[in-house]
């Protein structure tokens, strides 16, 4: 009797232990088994959680779809291997949640000895907001579904993330970048990224709206920061720094390369930006602005570029003429060529007419074209301290 008695207060004991504190039921563990020696998984349902102890080795395609979420604690590391068949992607409907600080960022990078650019994917995030592609459109890195109408769509938030060495290129016209925006709403988080000798682009928004601050490129192979198919977030204090002979714009705005009166129109508010260094002697602008591309750029710092703001297409500079495309506070530090419009239809600035390329500085273009929508400022500091690194940078970023 005595040992029928002990064997049921040891059920019992275990039966205790299976429950939560407060009586919600038994704990029952959500989300698949990963696996840090082999990250790859097309994930349909479950919460994902990272552990910051381990370290990850992305082997291939790690895609988080409709209802499902990826956590990413801060200090955990992600070690990529395999060019474009390792990634991250965030189809619609899923989310990613990348909470680094500032004292222990969340680091995406190279598995190889002896990284390269190029040598992974990168981190992709496709969203329901609207483009002016199509009504949706496919991504051209990850085949995922992009675009739609809900402009307050949330793919997640992404804070203190470093991504380095990606944008593995599959040929000229599909290649990754650092982060790749593809119709993302305003209801995501995106807050300081650093991306890091990226193959292509350090960021680029295809369409979509959502607002991205403290951006930091190091030495992509292409440009800092890119946008097209009708982008109109903000974005604010972003940083650039290419400083090692290549690379070419700092920034290269369009509206859609097709349709250049496309909308909605690509009509961002950007502030705060350093764009720094010299890039390898091939279009190597601080702003290329094009394709019909509206927006209003405000506190400017461009320093070591051949050329400071190019405008080129017919629409660009019927938006400039119109103040639909604005520029205030625009500092030009050691850049041969401040100011370049392509002439389809404008007075050249010297009393004469026609097409072609005319480097012109800032006061000649406001007399020239009679505007009020582009002045200079002896003092804009861009990102924060105009050339050197600013302060909001200290800690989670690295090179600079």
């Amino acid at each position: 009797m005595k040992k029928v008695f002990l064997s049921m207060l040891a059920i019992a004991g275990l039966f205790v232990a299976s429950c939560s504190s407060d009586d919600d039921g038994p704990v029952i563990p959500t989300g698949p088994t990963i696996d840090p020696a082999n990250f790859t998984g097309n994930f349909t349902t479950g919460a994902i959680t990272l552990d910051a102890s381990e370290t990850y080795n992305l082997t291939g395609p790690v895609v988080i779809n409709d209802g499902v979420t990826l956590t990413i604690p801060a200090g955990t590391r992600i070690e990529a291997s395999g060019g474009t068949s390792a990634y991250i992607a965030i189809a619609q409907g899923g989310q990613i949640f990348v909470n680094g600080t500032a004292s222990n960022p969340v680091i995406m990078t190279s598995r190889a000895a002896s990284p390269s650019p190029g040598d992974w994917g990168g981190l992709v995030l496709c969203g329901r907001a609207p483009i002016n592609k199509a009504a949706t459109a496919t991504a051209e890195v990850s085949d995922l579904t992009y675009g739609g109408t809900i402009a307050n769509d949330n793919s997640g938030s992404i804070r203190y993330l470093r991504v380095e060495y990606s944008g593995a290129v599959f040929n000229g016209q599909k290649e990754f970048n650092g982060v790749s925006f593809f119709g993302v709403g305003s209801g995501t988080t995106v807050e300081f990224i650093q991306s890091v000798n990226a193959d292509d682009d350090g960021f680029e928004f295809f369409g979509g709206t959502v607002n991205a601050s403290n951006l930091v490129v190091i030495n992509p192979t292409d440009d800092a920061f890119d946008w097209t198919e009708g982008w109109v977030g903000t974005g604010t204090n972003w940083y650039a720094l290419m400083d090692n002979g290549r690379g070419h714009r700092g920034i290269e705005a369009d509206n859609l390369e097709d349709n250049n009166t496309a909308t909605p129109y690509s009509d961002p508010t950007i502030s705060n930006v350093s764009i720094v260094g010299n890039g390898d002697g091939t279009e190597d602008d601080g702003f290329k602005i094009r394709r019909g591309t509206k927006g209003d750029f405000t506190n400017i710092y461009i320093e070591g570029r051949d050329e400071g703001i190019e405008i080129d297409d017919a629409q660009t500079e019927a938006n400039l003429l119109d103040g639909s495309l604005t520029f205030s506070n625009v500092r030009f530090a050691t850049t041969a060529k401040a100011f370049d419009i392509y002439d389809a239809d404008f007075d050249n600035g010297d009393g004469t007419t026609g097409s072609g390329i005319d480097y012109i500085t800032i006061a000649d273009a406001q007399a020239a074209y009679a505007m009020a929508t582009i002045t200079e400022s002896a003092t804009a500091t861009g990102a924060g301290a105009g050339a050197d690194a600013p302060s909001w940078t200290a800690g989670w970023t690295t090179g600079l």
